[in-house]
């Protein structure tokens, strides 16, 4: 008898990045990043809106896509300026 070989295909990761706009505070991107990005602690949301701030954008979370979807959504719904999905 014999064993079937499996390949084992991975899924492509997507980044999910938010962009500066002069709208959002400080306090809100944080806010909406604890709230919706599972695990995320406030020190490190903190880092993430100063680099949004200070470069334009930051990646705030990377993963498969349909999650990466989930949280695009969330976030932009609570008015985060969103860059497109793109893989990782």
């Amino acid at each position: 008898m014999r064993e079937r070989q499996r390949s084992r295909q991975t899924y492509p990761n997507f980044k999910v990045v938010v962009l500066n706009d002069d709208v959002n505070t400080f306090q809100h991107v944080v806010e909406c990043l604890v709230r919706f990005i599972p695990g995320m602690q406030p020190d490190r949301a903190w880092e993430l809106a100063h680099r949004i701030d200070g470069e334009g954008s930051a990646v705030v979370w990377c993963g498969p896509q349909e999650q990466a979807e989930l949280y695009h959504q969330q976030l932009g719904a609570e008015g985060l300026t969103m860059a497109p999905l793109e893989p990782a």
